[in-house]
Order: C-alpha cells, then structure tokens, then sequence
C-alpha cells in the first residue's frame, strides 16, 4: 500500500532518536526526519510542506511532546468525529481527548485528511502553494489554534529555518530525488501505473471496465471514504468506464477562464460539478440553489462567482382619486 515504506522509515528514525533514554530530537533532526514526507504531501494534496513541517515543529515540540511521543499525535488534532485510539492530556482543558496514531506517517496522513476535508480550511487552498504567509494566518483565522501569535510562530519556524525551499523544491519538480522509490513509484505518489491527471489543480483517473471504488481504493491507497467523499457517492455506486474519479477534495470554485456553464440537454448539477472539479456544495451555494434542485437546458450556471439575487422591480400604485375626485375640509 502507498506510503508503507514511509510509514517503517518514519517510526524507525522516531524510535531511533527518542529511545535512547533522555535524548531529544532537535528541530534539525525533526526536519531532516520529516521534509520529504512533507513535500509528499503537498504534491498528493496541495498544503505547502513548510506549513506541514511548521506545524510539525510546533505542535509536538520538534517530536518531542507527550502527544507525540506517547500518541504518535504530531499536529495536536483532537477526538472531534474520530472512531480510533485516543490518548487524553491537557491543554485548554485538563484531560481533553486526542487523536492517537500508530505511526508518525498516520499522523502526518491524518492532517492533510483533516485540512482537506474540513469545509473552513477550503479558501486556504485557493492560495498560491508558496504563499506560506498567507497559509500561517488562514490556520489561525480558521480557528486550528487558539494561541493569538499561532501564525506568528509557523511564520518564525519557516522562515529561521527556511522551510520555504522544500515548497520551492516541490514546485521545480525536484521531489522525488534521493527519496526512496517504494514511496514514490509515480509522478503524484501513488503506486498504480495507470495516468494520474489535473483538473482544476485535483488529481483524478480515468475509470476502466472492472473498477469499483473498493478496488480503486486499495489499488491507490487511499482512506476507507475518501473516493465517496469527493465524488459524492453513495455506498455501492457502479461506476462506468470513462467517468473522472476525483483523488482530492474538489475546489470551490471552478479554475480561471472558466466563468459560466451554459446547461446541456440532461446534465445535473452533479455533472457539472464533476467536470469542474467544483465542490457540488459550493455550485450550489454559488448559484442560489437547494441542494438536489436542477438546472434547466440553456440555463446559465456560475462556477467562480455568485449569482446575483434577481432585484425585484415594484410597479407603481394607481392612485385612488383622480384630480376631480380630492375632498377638502375647511373648519368653521
């Protein structure tokens, strides 16, 4: 499965450098450990790896909390809508319930899992992939932490350390080199020989006679929901040959130049959406529409900005007595 090779490499170096009684990692030996598992990430999904790095560092104390060292929990995620281990430890709270892991590569894959999957970190990935700063204040504003300088600290992070050049290694094309190949057997991460493509900045596949979501799961190695998710289907769906399989979280608004859809004779909302890469809740919201409501042939749907509400136009009143027709009172 994707990413095994990471995961034994991952808990190998941890246990190697927190084992050996009292000895703490160092930020250094933290980077050096996680860097390429960072620019995995962003390659597979989008968020920068000095963010992913940054956090890391914070978060768990360069690997060297309790959250970490006892929960294999790097980026302080806790127990909201979470079925798995759990390990209890104050922090805004006493004994509050954390997320535990059996692996620091399952902690790392479970923070992009939260940010790509929650509705209020979306806008982040509208921004440009090297903009670090403007990744650091969106965690913040988003609510990830309750601490006022939080972006402050990441921004510090990335820039004493200049964790911006994994971002710019990423960037160039350069992730791949010196890293182990069992981790990497494709372009974009995945160990599958089939073509992994981009539309609207999400990787999807082309589906072919005998897939299912099951087989396409384990096959690229993706969580147990994540193909339903971000494909809005349902438990069981068929899927026919030819039709696009999104492996992200689709975007919020469809990629530039790409400004209205004019309806085709029989395509849905869901069809639209699917074309897009557009989130199916955000065409909706963007369009003025319930959910499950359908657009008409030759009706025009937006896909960057909202539709304006229709203003509404107030005739005006006939008046209820003509010129002839006033009454006047004169007082004695």
């Amino acid at each position: 499965m994707k990413g095994m090779g990471w995961m034994v490499l991952g808990v190998f170096l941890q246990a190697s450098l927190l084992g050996q009684g009292d000895i703490s990692m160092t930020r250094e030996a933290y980077i050096s450990t996680f860097a390429d598992l960072a620019m995995k990430e962003m390659v597979r999904v989008g968020i920068p790896a000095s963010i992913t790095l940054a956090q890391g560092c914070l978060e768990s104390n360069n690997g060297n909390s309790t959250l970490a060292t006892k929960g294999n929990n790097h980026f302080g995620i806790k127990c909201h809508d979470w079925s798995g281990r759990t390990i209890h430890h104050d922090d805004d709270h006493r004994n509050e319930c954390f997320r535990a892991y059996n692996s620091a590569y399952e902690s790392y894959m479970d923070h992009s899992q939260f940010l790509t999957t929650k509705t209020r970190y979306a806008g982040l990935f509208e921004l440009n992939p090297h903009d670090y700063r403007g990744w650091a204040k969106g965690l913040k504003q988003a609510g990830y932490a309750t601490a006022s300088n939080y972006a402050t600290l990441l921004i510090r992070i990335i820039e004493e350390n200049e964790l911006y050049r994994y971002d710019l290694l990423v960037l160039e094309g350069g992730v791949g080199e010196g890293i182990d190949s069992t981790s990497f057997t494709t372009e974009h991460g995945y160990m599958t020989s089939r073509d992994i493509l981009i539309n609207n900045k999400v990787e999807y596949i082309v589906v072919v006679p005998g897939d299912n979501p099951e087989s396409l799961r384990n096959e690229l190695g993706l969580y147990k929901n994540e193909l339903y998710r971000y494909n809005n289907l349902y438990k069981g769906a068929k899927l026919v040959p030819g039709q696009m399989i999104y492996l992200q979280p689709k975007r919020s608004k469809a990629a530039r130049g790409n400004e209205i859809h004019v309806v085709q004779e029989g395509q849905t909302m869901y069809d639209i959406s699917q074309m897009y890469a557009i989130s199916l809740k955000h065409l909706y919201r963007r369009n003025l529409m319930t959910e499950g409501e359908q657009p008409l042939a030759g009706e025009k749907v937006y896909l960057r900005k909202k539709k304006r509400e229709p203003i509404l136009k107030l005739e005006p009143l006939e008046e209820e007595h003509g010129e002839d027709e006033m009454e006047f009172r004169f007082d004695n």
